[in-house]
C-alpha cells in the first residue's frame, strides 16, 4: 500500500533510516562519553536479532513463559449497548505480568545477556514496565535497578511491592513533578556512570536510536498475531484499530501489523484534565518538535522551550513526548491521533468491567473510551481495541479518588 508517497510494503525495511530517523523525527542526541554505549548497543542487536539462536529462545521464552499468543476477545455485551459496530480487545492483559510491556523486556533482558551485561536499568511510570524488566532479572538471574518518580509510587503500590518480591532494586525520584519525565532523567544519568556493566531498557518506543526502533520490533508480535487472529476469527480485516498512546509502545506493536492494511488506525492521547498546558500529555495533539531524552519528536514545551509539566490520570501517559515513529505517522497522517480525559476514561473502565468482567489499565482504558465514540460514529463495522493491561495496580487508587460507580 502507497500512503502519500510512503510505501508500506518495505516500510519497516526503511524506516528508521541507518542513523536512526523516521523522516525528521528520532536520532540520538547524547552526549559523547555514551554515544560509544549507544553503538555497541546497536551493532549487537543487529547481529543478534538475525541470529536463529536469538529468535528461536525469544520465541520459546513467549511461549513458555510469557503465554503468547494473547487471545482476542470479541465485546459482544459493550457492542449490544453501543449499536451495530462490533467491538474486540486484544488481550495483552492476560500476557505475563498483566500488560504488553514483557514482550520487549523479555528482549532486552536476552539482548544484555548475550551482550555479558550484568545489570538491567529503567524507569517506570505506572510500574507496568518496572515489573516485566524485574521479571526478565529475575528470570535471566541479572541485577535491576527500576527508577520512579514518587508521585508514581504512591499511585502504584501494588507494582511497586511486586517489583521488589521479584528482587529488583525500587529508586524513588523526587525531582521536578516527580513522575515519569523525572524518573528517565535519573535512569539515564545512572546509565551514563555504569554502561560498562549494564545496559539500559527503555520502557518506550522513545529515547535515542536504537530503542525506537528495538521497542518496536520486540511489540510488533502484538500487531502481528491480532492481524492474524482476527481475520481467522471473522474472515477479514477490522474496519479501526485503536491503541492508547503515552510513549507510544503498545500502540506501535498493534499499528506494525495493520500499516500496511486498508484499516483506519488511531492512537488516543490523554487529555486529562482539559486542553490547558499543565493539564493534559497530548505531545501529538498539542505539541511541537523538540529534543530531549535524546531524540527528536513532538513535545510539549514550557514558556522556555523546555519540556512542560504534564499530567493524566494513568500514570504510564504522563510523559511530555511521544515516540518519534508517532511524530512521523501522525505528520503523514496514516495514524490519527485524537484525545479522551479523565472523565470519559473513568467511565470506560467501569463499563468495559461491569459489562464484560475484563477491568482494564486505566491506560487501556483511554483505548476502550475512544473506542466506544468511534462507535458511535461508525454506526457498522468493527474494532480492534489494543487492551494492553490489566487494571489490578489502578483498584486502590480508582476506589479512593473516584470510588465505585
Amino acid at each position: 500500500m502507497n500512503f502519500n508517497g510512503i510505501d508500506f510494503d518495505t516500510y519497516f525495511k526503511n524506516y528508521p533510516d541507518e542513523k536512526g530517523y523516521f523522516g525528521k523525527y528520532g536520532g540520538s542526541y547524547i552526549p559523547p562519553e555514551l554515544q560509544k554505549a549507544l553503538e555497541e548497543i546497536t551493532q549487537s542487536y543487529f547481529t543478534i536479532c538475525k541470529s536463529s539462536k536469538f529468535v528461536s529462545e525469544l520465541r520459546r521464552i513467549r511461549r513458555e513463559f510469557q503465554g503468547r499468543p494473547t487471545p482476542v476477545s470479541y465485546l459482544e455485551r459493550l457492542s449490544g449497548k453501543l449499536g451495530n459496530v462490533q467491538l474486540y480487545v486484544k488481550r495483552e492483559d492476560l500476557n505475563h505480568t498483566g500488560a504488553h510491556k514483557l514482550n520487549h523486556c523479555m528482549g532486552e533482558a536476552l539482548l544484555a545477556k548475550y551482550m555479558g551485561k550484568k545489570k538491567v536499568i529503567a524507569e517506570t511510570g505506572a510500574g507496568q514496565h518496572g515489573v516485566a524488566l524485574a521479571t526478565a532479572a529475575a528470570y535471566f538471574g541479572l541485577e535491576c535497578d527500576i527508577y520512579m518518580g514518587s508521585v508514581d509510587i504512591k499511585k502504584q503500590a501494588p507494582n511497586v511491592a511486586r517489583m521488589k518480591i521479584l528482587g529488583a532494586n525500587v529508586i524513588e525520584v523526587t525531582d521536578g513533578l516527580a513522575t515519569l519525565k523525572e524518573a528517565v532523567d535519573a535512569a539515564f544519568a545512572a546509565y551514563s556512570r555504569d554502561y560498562e556493566n549494564c545496559i539500559y531498557c527503555i520502557g518506550s518506543v522513545v529515547g535515542p536510536h536504537p530503542f525506537p526502533l528495538m521497542v518496536r520490533d520486540f511489540q510488533s508480535v502484538v500487531g502481528i498475531e491480532a492481524r492474524e487472529q482476527f481475520l481467522d476469527m471473522t474472515g477479514e480485516l477490522p474496519d479501526a484499530v485503536v491503541a492508547c498512546v503515552g510513549g507510544g509502545s503498545n500502540a506501535m506493536g498493534m499499528f506494525a501489523g495493520f500499516l500496511n492494511d486498508p484499516v483506519d488506525i488511531y492512537g488516543v492521547e490523554p487529555l486529562g484534565r482539559g486542553a490547558t498546558l499543565g493539564d493534559h500529555a497530548a505531545s501529538l495533539q498539542y505539541g511541537s518538535e523538540g529534543i530531549m531524552h535524546g531524540f527528536n519528536s513532538l513535545m510539549l514545551k514550557d514558556e522556555n522551550g523546555d519540556p512542560a509539566p504534564v499530567y493524566s490520570v494513568a500514570s504510564g501517559l504522563d510523559y511530555p513526548s511521544s515516540g518519534p515513529e508517532h511524530a512521523f505517522l501522525h505528520d503523514l497522517g496514516r495514524v490519527k491521533y485524537d484525545v479522551v480525559d479523565d472523565e470519559e476514561t473513568i467511565d470506560a473502565f467501569f463499563t468495559l468491567s461491569r459489562l464484560e468482567g475484563i477491568i482494564p489499565a486505566i491506560e487501556s482504558a483511554h483505548a476502550v473510551a475512544y473506542a466506544m465514540k468511534l462507535a458511535k460514529k461508525m454506526g457498522k463495522g468493527s474494532i480492534l481495541i489494543n487492551l494492553s493491561g490489566r487494571g489490578d495496580k489502578d483498584m486502590d487508587y480508582i476506589i479512593e479518588k473516584y470510588g465505585i460507580r
